[in-house]
């Protein structure tokens, strides 16, 4: 297989904890379980999204496709390959 030249993506997933109104989408269909229940209000009162195992993000963006208030977004980070090493 050409695993090395195709890595696992890393995303970083960033929260608008304002706009969230706690329908847990994100946090049902995560398929890592990036996400938790935070213990905190925000200030509509619902308890937004808390990433909980960052690493275990793969960039899927399901969350940020799921999120009916646009709550929620993922940055893909750059990753090199082992071609893209052997290039340089």
């Amino acid at each position: 297989m050409d695993l090395d030249e195709h890595p696992t993506p890393v995303g970083h997933v960033y929260i608008i904890e304002d706009r969230c109104k706690g329908c847990d989408f994100c946090i049902e269909f995560c398929p890592n379980d990036v996400l938790e229940v935070s213990k905190n209000f925000n200030s509509k009162g619902y308890y937004p999204p808390l990433v909980a195992k960052q690493e275990k993000c793969v960039a899927c963006k399901l969350c940020e496709l799921i999120c009916p208030e646009f709550a929620i977004y993922v940055l893909e980070e750059k990753m090199e390959t082992k071609q893209d090493e052997q290039h340089e």
